[in-house]
């Protein structure tokens, strides 16, 4: 009979590790909190190894009184909160006493802390679960946590870990997000004792052109709401500047970065109309919420919220950016003056021009080319014959969506079978195509690739290079060849002979986001869909794309032989039937 017994402490805390300590990109966003919650406005950030060998946070806090050093290292043990009530409105980072414990559990830990009361520094020492004697030591105002070889008594964990580019590029990701959440405090980050980002006290604009460069600050529009308690600030990006990527999304709740279905959701529904399905938008945006009316005791990592009145925290958001986004040229605001004492730079932008998509016509040789197919005439045509004044025959049985007649507005393909007319939607139904060619080439493992002639480079950053030599494997399983070819430069060498070699960048970078974002194993397996998906997305043919009429012809043919195409990827139809009964109604035939 199996007997339930107590786990030793130590145990306790590998196992809360698992959950809050996932890498060193995690440890180093707690202690990061951790430091902000002291009151710091200078943090130093040191790595080795990505942050394996070492992570090192310094910062000129209020520091630990040296009584407290041992408690700081114990679970459960916090100055954030005390009660149900405290944890019910938490207006503090941190909160639940985890984080230090799981690292002394997983790592050496070093804390050394000078309290602004005391009369000199102190340190005190764990690993494996135990603790030394606090001790003297030397340091200013301050506290400094040193963490080394994370996950060093736990091999079979530590071998989940990626490679060291991976790991730092991480922990760079996380070190940026905390970085433009406070911009009235100054930080700065190393790695392998080389200078990475150094970031003096500066206004909000300052820090989004530090970290995310000017032109994302010269094409985006400032939002600035406050209705009672709610107050959303920050900026985002005109349609214009669109990425291929989620990589530069932040969203802040109360200062903390999460990522929230119902606020993403109101993201993407304020750009639903100028933006196209497949570009992602870019913002930095900063929601202040009453503490009571957020839930940010959801997810071990603290990234995930829920709200109280969600609709109407949704309904707020989506308003204010969809105002935002409409507001005519000479009429954006500066940043609003409550993120710091510093004077905020106006933005302006430029007023965008919606092109006009002319009116196609049928083309000329559309009916000529019917009857030829239909009849098998081709050389009459050259010899000048004349069309029959009788109608020639369509078979249903044989090509249901008939033949390409025209293409209209660079949209619609017109066709005419022996129903009536047929209004395809190019795009939708060739992206339906291309990705079920997708989807059977990597069942079957033969997704078939096109070596490039000339290979397309692209800038890319730290983490994105990290998970293109870390995933080497799954990048050619979906038919790429991507190389790097200096520290922030990748290369396309080869593709999926499906997809265009237009989008090669594009596509990608699609791919790297999936991998760097979900892992190998999910991006392969739950969402193997939504990337091929995108990738079949990037491939087919764009609006206000001339297409011959063989061309049409060749995509009603394959839709004719191709699963589900009556609808898109996204569930909308691909084509419409109209029959000559309804023409005839229309034009009020016969009456």
């Amino acid at each position: 009979m199996a007997i339930i017994q107590l786990l030793p402490d130590l145990l306790i805390n590998q196992i809360a590790a698992g959950e809050v300590i996932e890498r060193p990109a995690s440890a180093l966003k707690e202690l990061l909190e951790n430091s902000l919650d002291a009151g710091s406005s200078e943090i130093t950030v040191q790595l080795e190894g990505g942050g394996i060998k070492l992570l090192r946070v310094r910062d000129n806090g209020n520091g630990i009184a040296p009584e407290q050093l041992s408690l700081a290292l114990m679970r459960h043990a916090t100055s954030k909160i005390a009660s149900l009530d405290d944890l019910q409105r938490v207006a503090s980072m941190g909160f639940r006493g985890e984080a230090l414990a799981s690292m002394a559990a997983v790592a050496q830990v070093t804390l050394t802390s000078h309290h602004k009361d005391a009369a000199h520094a102190w340190k005190i020492e764990a690993a494996d679960g135990t603790q030394s004697d606090t001790s003297p030591a030397s340091h200013a105002y301050g506290t400094s946590i040193e963490m080394r070889e994370l996950y060093f008594n736990t091999p079979a964990r530590r071998k989940f870990l990626k490679s060291e580019n991976t790991e730092f590029a991480w922990c760079e990701e996380s070190f940026k997000r905390i970085a433009l959440s406070r911009p009235d405090a100054a930080f700065s980050l190393q790695h392998n004792g080389r200078s990475v980002l150094q970031l003096a006290r500066q206004t909000l604009a300052q820090r989004i052109n530090a970290i995310l460069g000017e032109e994302f600050g010269q094409h985006a529009v400032v939002i600035e709401r406050q209705i009672a308690d709610l107050h959303l600030y920050g900026i985002a990006a005109l349609p214009a500047y669109s990425r291929s990527t989620r990589d530069e999304q932040y969203f802040f709740v109360n200062g903390r970065f999460v990522r929230d279905k119902v606020l993403m959701h109101a993201v993407r529904q304020s750009y639903q109309d100028i933006l196209h399905h497949q570009r992602h938008p870019a913002f930095v945006l900063f929601l202040d919420i009453p503490p009571e009316q957020v839930d940010v005791n959801v997810h071990p990592a603290k990234s995930e919220v829920r709200f109280r009145e969600s609709q109407g925290i949704h309904q707020f958001v989506f308003h204010a950016l969809q105002e935002a986004l409409s507001m005519p040229i000479g009429e954006a605001s500066s940043f609003p003056t409550n993120v710091s004492k510093i004077e905020k730079p106006v933005l302006s932008f430029p007023l965008a021009q919606q092109q006009r998509i002319p009116f196609g016509v049928a083309q000329q040789q559309a009916t000529y080319r019917l009857w030829e197919a239909q009849t098998g005439n081709s050389e009459e045509l050259k010899n000048g014959t004349t069309l029959p004044s009788s109608p020639f025959t369509l078979h249903d049985s044989e090509h249901p969506l008939g033949f390409a007649l025209a293409q209209l507005s660079g949209i619609y393909v017109l066709a005419q079978n022996e129903k009536g007319l047929i209004v395809v939607d190019m795009h939708a139904a060739h992206e339906r195509i291309v990705y079920e060619k997708l989807k059977a080439a990597l069942d079957e493992q033969q997704i078939p690739t096109q070596p490039l002639l000339i290979p397309v480079t692209f800038h890319a950053d730290n983490l994105d290079v990290a998970t293109a030599e870390e995933e080497h494997t799954t990048i050619s399983k979906l038919g790429f060849d991507l190389t790097t070819i200096s520290p922030n430069t990748l290369a396309v060498r080869a593709m999926p002979a499906m997809l265009k070699q237009a989008h090669a960048e594009t596509a990608a970078r699609e791919v790297l986001h999936e991998l760097r974002e979900f892992g190998s194993s999910r991006a392969l397996t739950e969402r193997r869909n939504e990337l091929l998906a995108s990738l079949a997305c990037h491939s087919a043919v764009r609006a206000n794309q001339q297409l011959s009429i063989p061309e049409m012809n060749a995509i009603l043919r394959e839709m004719e032989q191709t699963e589900r195409a009556d609808q898109c990827n996204h569930g909308r139809p691909t084509w419409y039937q109209i029959s000559l009964s309804e023409l005839d109604a229309m034009f009020m035939r016969g009456k």
